[in-house]
C-alpha cells in the first residue's frame, strides 16, 4: 500500500455501532465490566482507549513500524523514552537539536544520574569517540533544528549495530512523509505530532513508534504508569491530520524551495540554511534518505544585528511570529529567544545558532504571497 492511501485508511475502521467512517471521540473516563476481568478490551481510559487505539496503529503503519505509542506533547514522549535508560547510563546526541530537547536532558534527567554528551554529527564517524560501554542511546534529529543539518540516519545506525545501544530519531521536521528513520536503522522514531501530523495548529500531542515488541511493550508500559496520555479529541484531532499530510507535505516542500531560493538571492540575505539546495554539506545525504526537503528554513540578513532581525520578524504579514511549526499556515520564528532560549547563548553559537536567526516554518499558502511577504519585511 502507497503511503499516501496508507495515510488515509490505516487504522480506522468504520464504527461497527453506527457505520461513522471517522472513528469517533469516546469521550470516557472509564469502561462498564460484565463482571470482574470480563470487558470489551478496554478498562480505564488512562490504560486504554479507542480513539488513541485507532491513532497508535496509523502512526504504526506510517512510519513501517509495528507499534506506536501516544503521548500529551511531544516532550512527553520523550520523557518516555528518556525512561528507558537508568542512572549511570550515557546519551550521546547530535549538538543542533531543539532547545526543549537539550533542557529536558540537561535540567530534569541530568539529575537523575543520565550523562549527556552533544555532538556534530553531521559526520557520522564523529559519534565513535564518545561511545562506551556505559552509552545505552543515540538522540539525533534531522534535519536538526534549526540549522538544519543533516545527519546519515544507515550510517550512525550502523556503527552502534550489536552495541546494546539504542538509536532513537526526532523525525518531526521531515515527517513520515519523508523520511522513516525505522527502515534506515533506527530502533525509536519520536513526533511532536503537534507540528506536522496534526498540521492545523490546534492540537498539543506526541508519539513514539517502534518496531521490537520488547521495547514497545516497555514504552507501554511508561505510558499508563506515568499517564501523560492525550486525550481523544487530541487523538481526533491527529488522525484527521494524517489524512492529508502527503498534500499538505508536497506544498510545504515546494513552497520551501521556492521560499529557499527567493532568500538566497535576496541581496540583503546572508546565508540560508535549507537541506535541498545542492551545496549544502549532506546534501547527497538528505537526497539518499529523504523523499523531499521539507518547509523548514534558517536565514541571517548581511547586517547582521538584533535590530535588523526584529524588523524583518515584526514586519511580516503572512508569517505569524510565534513558536511552533508544521501547520499549514507559515510561521516566523527567532529561535535565540523562543524555541531554543533554554540552550546557553555560548553553546549555542557553537553551532552557528547566532542572536539574530530568523527561523521559518514554510506554510500551504500561495508561493507567490509569501515570497512578496518576506520580500517586504527585509526591505
Amino acid at each position: 500500500m502507497k503511503l499516501g492511501t496508507k495515510l488515509i485508511h490505516a487504522g480506522v475502521e468504520p464504527d461497527p455501532s453506527t457505520g461513522a467512517i471517522m472513528t469517533p471521540i469516546f469521550q470516557t473516563s472509564t469502561y462498564v465490566q460484565a463482571a470482574p476481568g470480563d470487558h470489551k478490551g478496554y478498562e480505564y481510559a488512562r490504560t486504554q482507549n479507542p480513539t488513541r487505539d485507532a491513532l497508535q496503529k496509523a502512526l504504526a503503519a506510517i512510519e513501517n513500524g509495528t507499534h506506536g505509542i501516544c503521548f500529551g506533547s511531544g516532550l512527553a514522549a520523550t520523557d518516555a523514552v528518556l525512561k528507558l535508560l537508568a542512572p549511570g547510563d550515557e546519551v550521546v546526541a547530535s549538538s543542533d537539536l531543539y532547545g526543549g530537547t537539550f533542557r529536558i536532558f540537561t535540567k530534569v534527567f541530568a539529575k537523575y544520574g543520565i550523562n549527556f554528551h552533544f555532538t556534530d554529527l553531521s559526520d557520522a564517524e564523529a559519534l565513535r569517540p564518545h561511545l562506551n560501554a556505559r552509552t545505552k542511546m543515540i538522540w539525533i534529529e534531522t534535519p536538526t533544528n534549526p540549522m538544519l543539518n543533516i545527519i546519515d540516519i544507515a550510517a550512525v545506525a550502523a556503527i552502534v549495530k550489536g552495541k546494546n545501544i539504542l538509536l532513537a530519531v526526532d523525525n518531526t521536521f521531515a515527517s513520515p512523509y519523508l523520511q522513516n528513520p525505522l527502515d534506515l536503522g533506527a530502533d525509536i522514531v519520536v513526533h511532536s505530532a503537534t507540528k506536522y501530523l496534526g498540521g492545523h495548529s490546534d492540537v498539543v500531542h506526541g508519539a513514539v513508534i517502534v518496531k521490537e515488541e520488547t521495547l514497545a511493550q516497555q514504552l507501554y508500559f511508561l505510558q499508563n504508569s506515568c499517564g501523560a496520555v492525550p486525550g481523544p479529541q487530541d487523538c481526533f484531532l491527529v488522525l484527521r491530520g494524517l489524512k492529508t499530510l502527503h498534500v499538505r507535505m508536497q506544498r510545504h516542500c515546494e513552497n520551501g524551495e521556492t521560499v529557499a531560493r527567493f532568500l538566497r538571492q535576496h541581496p540583503k540575505v546572508d546565508k540560508v540554511y535549507w537541506c535541498g539546495f545542492e551545496d549544502h554539506p549532506n546534501h547527497a545525504i538528505a537526497r539518499k534518505q529523504m523523499r523531499g526537503f521539507g518547509g523548514m528554513i534558517s536565514f541571517t540578513l548581511k547586517d547582521d544585528s538584533m535590530d535588523a532581525a526584529l524588523k524583518v520578524l515584526s514586519g511580516t504579514k503572512l508569517f505569524s511570529l510565534a513558536e511552533s511549526l508544521g501547520g499549514v499556515e507559515s510561521l516566523i520564528g527567532h529561535p535565540a529567544s523562543m524555541t531554543h532560549a533554554s540552550i546557553p547563548r555560548e553553546d549555542r553559537l557553537k553551532n552557528g545558532l547566532t542572536d539574530s536567526l530568523i527561523r521559518l516554518s514554510v506554510g500551504i499558502e500561495d508561493a507567490s504571497d509569501l515570497t512578496e511577504d518576506l520580500k517586504k519585511a527585509i526591505g
